[in-house]
């Protein structure tokens, strides 16, 4: 296929990415037809997709305003996609002038589309490394100039957790993370789960399997599996709950069925 200029020559155009889909399912433009294709094929089976990532972005938005209303003026987010209308620096900036973003991804086209949104601003940059590599994200030259870690910071695990699996232990490298922590720190976090899809665990099994398919598996786990990441944090009511009844702006009954799909909560190291 042909590559869009807008494309690093690094990356391969012919394999699917989950940041793009991920964008794809945002109504985004940089994302590939291979793109389209894998998440047109997990929408078959869960044609609530885009629903689910919008509910994601939202809850992310209101958690960000809610750290930067309490203070917290830093912001790690790991995982943080391409970038798409309010973006963590736009919203906690917005509530609180001056504060400072980091933002990380693996993937080429998120670095580097983020590193063109941000160009210009001093107190937002964005770091390629993996939330498997938590030392590389904390030893990076963004994170040592712009955040200060001994004063409180808001970690973002915002729909990156399940795509890492059981075997490169995610239990570990958070508490890697969390551990480089000041005290009155936030962990932000979403994570998918059969519970609370709206359809058979069986039919949303097929969904999970075009992951599969194209070697970047969505892990589903339960309710109490995502709990585990909180331990060592006191969790902010109302608590690891579907993503629309986190403190929500809106009645949580308009919202369609899709976004009460998985888990989202916030927690305050002590």
């Amino acid at each position: 296929m042909e590559r869009p200029a807008w494309a690093p020559r690094s990356i391969d155009v012919s394999v699917p990415s989950v940041s793009r889909i991920y964008d794809y399912y945002l109504g985004g433009s940089h994302n590939f037809e291979v793109d389209r294709e894998a998440a047109r094929r997990a929408m078959e089976f869960m044609p609530g997709l885009p629903k689910i990532t919008q509910a994601n972005r939202a809850f992310m938005r209101r958690a960000v305003r809610y750290a930067a209303g309490e203070g917290i003026t830093q912001f790690l987010d790991v995982g943080s996609g391409i970038p798409t209308f309010g973006n963590v620096h736009e919203v906690a900036q917005a509530v609180s002038p001056g504060a400072r973003v980091v933002y990380v991804d693996h993937d080429p086209v998120a670095v580097a589309h983020s590193q063109a949104v941000l160009a210009g601003y001093e107190d937002a940059d964005v770091v390629a490394a993996d939330l498997r590599k938590p030392q590389e994200i904390l030893a990076s030259p963004q994170v040592e100039q712009l955040l200060d870690l001994d004063r409180p910071v808001a970690l973002l695990l915002v729909a990156i957790l399940h795509f890492v699996e059981d075997e490169d232990d995610p239990y570990a490298a958070v508490a890697e993370l969390s551990a480089a922590l000041a005290p009155g720190s936030l962990l932000v976090l979403t994570h998918a789960s059969y519970e609370g899809i709206p359809l058979p665990a069986q039919r949303a099994e097929g969904a999970v399997n075009v992951y599969k398919d194209i070697r970047n598996p969505l892990i589903m786990r339960s309710r109490d599996e995502i709990a585990r990441f909180f331990e060592g944090y006191d969790m902010v009511e109302p608590g690891l709950v579907p993503m629309p009844h986190w403190r929500p702006e809106t009645a949580p009954e308009d919202e369609d069925p899709y976004a009460f799909s998985g888990f989202a909560g916030v927690g305050r190291t002590s």
